[in-house]
């Protein structure tokens, strides 16, 4: 929570560097948003040969949807423009809902996500405050199960295909059940044939990687900002 996929790159190959990798290829394979957590695939040397195939696998994710509620974002990165009522909803309503919007299908993206709209990424738009038209993009959505019901709050298993935004399927939601939603919770569970279960955390790795060396690192990192800010951050908690 709160690293972008970057973040965790960088971090990898300077635990990389100190184990005298120094010119090692290392990169992502599937983007996770900072307020989202779970499974992210880290390829190095001659496996970033196979991140493009790896991010092209079914993707699983457990999301929890706030209803009555909408942001611009569709999550939590922006403030509540707008509450609707969601009384009328039934556990029975979000079971029928998530069924109707399973299957291969156009979808619109995020005004604040990475799409590229002529040469720039969407989200720089949205900041400026231009209005720009959102392009559909063909996805699939294998499964979507209702894992519990407690009102304003639904939680859904997700099994997606690459490119699906959770966040537009938060807000298709909440517009099929004539009320509003937003992202509050995203965990990626599964990517192909990776569970999260058997991933090791950021500190676990630098742990096995690097031992006594690794409480040195993290004094390093909390002394100095990344990029974005958030390793640091993320090493102070």
């Amino acid at each position: 929570m709160g690293w972008t996929s970057s973040d965790v790159v960088r971090k990898m190959k300077v635990v990389l560097r100190k184990l005298g990798y120094r010119k090692i290829k290392i990169g992502h394979a599937g983007t996770l948003d900072p307020l989202a957590t779970g499974l992210l695939l880290i390829c190095i040397g001659k496996a970033t040969k196979q991140a493009e195939t790896l991010q092209a696998e079914e993707k699983e994710y457990l999301t929890t949807v706030k209803l009555g509620a909408t942001t611009p974002s569709f999550d939590l990165e922006h403030p509540i423009d707008e509450t609707f009522p969601y009384e009328h909803i039934t556990c029975e309503a979000v079971e029928a809902a998530l069924q109707s919007m399973q299957g291969e299908q156009l979808q619109i993206p995020p005004v604040y996500s990475a799409k590229m709209i002529e040469g720039k990424r969407a989200y720089e738009y949205a900041r400026q405050g231009e209005e720009v038209e959102m392009r559909r993009a063909l996805i699939n959505i294998y499964e979507m199960k209702l894992e519990a019901f407690e009102l304003p709050h639904v939680t859904i298993r997700i099994r997606c295909s690459k490119g699906t935004y959770i966040r537009s399927i938060a807000r298709d939601l909440g517009l099929r059940l004539e009320s509003g939603g937003h992202l509050t919770a995203l965990r990626r569970t599964r990517s192909g044939g990776f569970r999260v279960e058997d991933a090791y955390s950021i500190e676990e790795a630098g742990e096995q990687l690097l031992g006594e060396q690794w409480a040195q690192m993290q004094a390093t990192f909390t002394g100095k900002r990344s990029d974005s800010g958030r390793i640091s951050e993320a090493l102070r908690r």
